[in-house]
């Protein structure tokens, strides 16, 4: 009986001591001390061109851009005319390090479907007149890193 209880104690030590090693902070240098690294990146969109915009996102580009290492967060439009409805897209996209987002841009525009699907979303006009990025780092109390 002594023996079993013990036993559990000796359970409840260890099962607590990882969990609080699992809470502590990683170590300097390590692969987890680097916050991903965040890109938001607003579209101005020439006259009519947003469904062309979500097309090509909706058929093409989210799955190049994944397929070329870029954590896709999510897309918006904005609903007030004030703030460009119907004239803008904007959206975020995560990396693990602002070097992996560089590697990520030239392969996926280096990449040859890209380069089609580009010039095919171009017959009826250019779509996009402007773009702004913005790479961002989480603060230490983001819920989101």
């Amino acid at each position: 009986m002594i023996r079993r209880a013990l036993t559990g104690l000796v359970l409840i030590i260890a099962a607590f001591s990882l969990s609080a090693t699992e809470k502590a902070a990683p170590a300097a240098g390590s692969a987890r001390s680097a916050p991903r690294v965040f890109e938001l990146r607003t579209y101005y969109l020439n006259e009519g061109k947003l469904d062309d915009l979500h097309t090509r996102f909706r058929e093409h580009t989210c799955a190049l851009l994944t397929k070329h290492g870029a954590e896709l967060v999510g897309f918006w439009t904005p609903t007030d005319d004030k703030d460009g409805k119907g004239s803008k897209l904007i959206y975020l996209v995560a990396f693990p390090s602002r070097e992996a987002a560089t590697a990520t841009w030239k392969a996926f525009s280096d990449d040859p479907e890209w380069k089609k699907v580009y010039a095919e979303s171009h017959k009826n006009g250019v779509l996009v007149k402007k773009v702004d990025s913005v790479f961002m780092e989480p603060t230490d109390y983001s819920a989101m890193k």
